[in-house]
């Protein structure tokens, strides 16, 4: 190697740190303003109420006050184009549910944005498991009963959801396809209608975690007639899992959210914002509001979440291609 090349290479290797310990300082001193949270969530709704939880344990945390900002409609597409039209050195940040990443791209031909493109997921903020909710006099005692109607009146039950391609029309579709029965869905404005129709017996039954449900079952208006998952949920140990409960083994339905950055923030940025939520999310009263919900921790690093986002988008890409399902 000639003097030049060594003086070269001496040089970029010398640039090239200085590059590192100027991103690592730019993340030791993060933020350095207000940070917003997009969330496609409305108010009130068990997602957005955990993500304002956390925005405040940030806000301490950082020192900057943390806004979580409210786009609800559009299929969560407005909380989406406002994100990308935002900050991209982290201070702007966006929760998005776990089918703006795996599902939406298999359902809709074309897309506001690039799942894999637009988004840095820093980590997933829970997991929750869907039941399946009837009416309280509702004839069916078990899945079992459920399942035998539908199949002795196809195209008579009927299941709903606040619109095409959500986790609780995707998941009531799996369940026909693994029964092989024939049921109606139909489309409510909002959650607050759809389990109110459950409740009047105007549906047979929707799937619903304990936040969207929760409140029409406190009242005492729905029944869990099971979970869908693994095994029962330790909030509500006497509701049977789905195949516990006479209908298809192993059959799951859960969702999730997480925090996203712009796709390109420094790893150690990444890094910061990454380790800041996880530690609000291990705070006592974080986990509080977990038991309310019927959350369940759902602890990933990037790369495990980033695999499991790839499992998933495989997963509904079948569900959806069964389902016959798609939106322009």
């Amino acid at each position: 190697m000639t003097h030049t090349s060594k003086r070269q290479l001496i040089a970029a290797l010398a640039l090239g740190a200085l590059a590192l310990l100027s991103t690592a300082v730019q993340a030791q001193d993060f933020p350095t303003k207000p940070v917003r949270i997009l969330t496609p969530f409305p108010v009130g709704s068990g997602p957005e109420g955990l993500l304002r939880l956390v925005a405040d344990k940030l806000s301490r945390t950082w020192g900057k006050p943390v806004v979580v900002e409210n786009k609800p409609g559009g299929n969560g597409f407005i909380a989406i184009d406002t994100f990308k039209r935002g900050a991209s050195d982290g201070h702007d940040l966006i929760q998005l549910d776990g089918v703006h990443l795996s599902a939406y791209p298999h359902l809709f031909k074309k897309l506001p944005y690039n799942a894999k493109t637009d988004f840095e997921p820093l980590l997933p903020l829970f997991k929750t498991y869907f039941f399946v909710a009837v009416a309280t006099d509702s004839p069916y005692k078990t899945m079992a009963d459920l399942v035998a109607d539908a199949k002795a009146n196809p195209g008579k039950l009927n299941y709903g959801s606040w619109s095409v391609g959500n986790p609780v029309h995707l998941g009531s579709a799996l369940l026909e396809s693994v029964t092989g029965t024939d049921m109606q869905h139909v489309i409510y404005k909002e959650t607050s209608m759809l389990y109110s129709g459950v409740a009047n017996g105007e549906l047979s039954f929707a799937l619903g975690t304990n936040a969207s449900a929760g409140a029409m079952y406190r009242a005492g208006k729905l029944r869990y007639l099971a979970v869908a998952a693994p095994k029962r949920v330790s909030a509500f140990p006497n509701v049977p899992t789905v195949g516990e409960s006479g209908g298809p083994a192993g059959f799951e339905v859960s969702g999730w959210t997480t925090i996203a950055a712009p796709k390109g923030l420094s790893k150690a940025l990444a890094d910061k914002i990454q380790r800041d939520i996880e530690k609000a999310l291990a705070e006592p009263d974080v986990r509080e509001k977990f038991v309310t919900f019927a959350y369940e921790p759902f602890i990933l690093n990037r790369q495990q979440f980033n695999a499991y986002i790839q499992a998933e988008s495989t997963r509904f890409d079948a569900i959806i291609k069964k389902a016959q399902v798609s939106l322009d």
